[in-house]
Formats: structure tokens, sequence, C-alpha cells
């Protein structure tokens, strides 16, 4: 992935008093996006229905945190943690994510999501982590180049 303007370096701030919602289908395509979502990551909600979450996954995210989502909710039926997202104008945003399945007669039938805003001690504890993951796994490098 190249980024080709400054956006990429923009933080977009999650407000304190407004949590993000969605919910999926069982492939992960988006059913339901709140409008605090769609104003953060920069799509109308149009354009968010219908597409993979992964929509907003940011580079910087490590695969391994995704299989371990996917792993929890199989296992657990919930999985929370921090993301950093990507905004569709190439800016980002962190969120502490919420995922858990939704039942329907013991069988799950859709995954739904709750993000709240992250402070700035775990921004930074979690991109070093991710960046330390992304190494360790030989995931994508993150490489800024001025020419």
């Amino acid at each position: 992935m190249e980024f080709l303007s400054g956006n990429f370096l923009i933080e977009t701030f999650v407000p304190n008093d407004e949590l993000i919602v969605s919910r999926t289908d069982l492939k992960g395509n988006i059913t339901y996006a709140n409008e605090t979502f769609a104003d953060i990551s920069g799509y109308s909600i149009d354009e968010l229905i219908g597409k993979p979450h992964n929509i907003v996954r940011h580079p910087d995210m490590p695969k391994s945190v995704f299989k371990e989502l996917w792993e929890d909710l199989q296992i657990k039926g919930f999985w929370s943690g921090f993301v950093k997202n990507i905004r569709k104008d190439e800016g980002y945003y962190w969120v502490y994510a919420e995922v858990s399945t939704v039942l329907k007669d013991g069988k799950v039938v859709e995954y739904k999501s709750i993000r709240t805003p992250v402070s700035f001690e775990n921004k930074k504890k979690y991109q070093l982590l991710y960046d330390e993951i992304r190494q360790k796994d030989s995931d994508k490098k993150r490489k800024v180049i001025y020419e």
C-alpha cells in the first residue's frame, strides 16, 4: 500500500462521549453502521453497508491480531483489543474494540462490535507493540521515504 498524500499522518479522534457501533454477517460484511462509525471512518453509511469490515483495516495492524480475533469469536464468543483503523481519506483512528457473537435460538447469526476511544498512552504502547509483532511475523513493514 502506498500513500501519496500526507493524510496518512493525520489522526481523527473518537469523541469520549461517542460509541462506534457496527454489525456484520458471518462473513464479516457490514450489515449495520451507526452515524459515528460513518463520521469517524470518512465513509457514508451507504458506502459501509455490504462491505467487508476490513475496509477500515490499517496496514499497521498485524495479521495475527485478526487471526486471534476470529479464533476467540469461534471459541469464546467474544474478543476485545486495541485497533488502529484507516479512514477513507487515508488518515487513521484508534479504538478499543469489543466484538461478540449474536445468537438466535442458540446459533450464531451475526457479530456486533462496539468501539470506544483510546488514551494517548495506549495508542503509543500498541503502535510500538504492533510494529514489533509485524517485524517478528515478517508482516508488512512501514517505510516513509522523502526524495
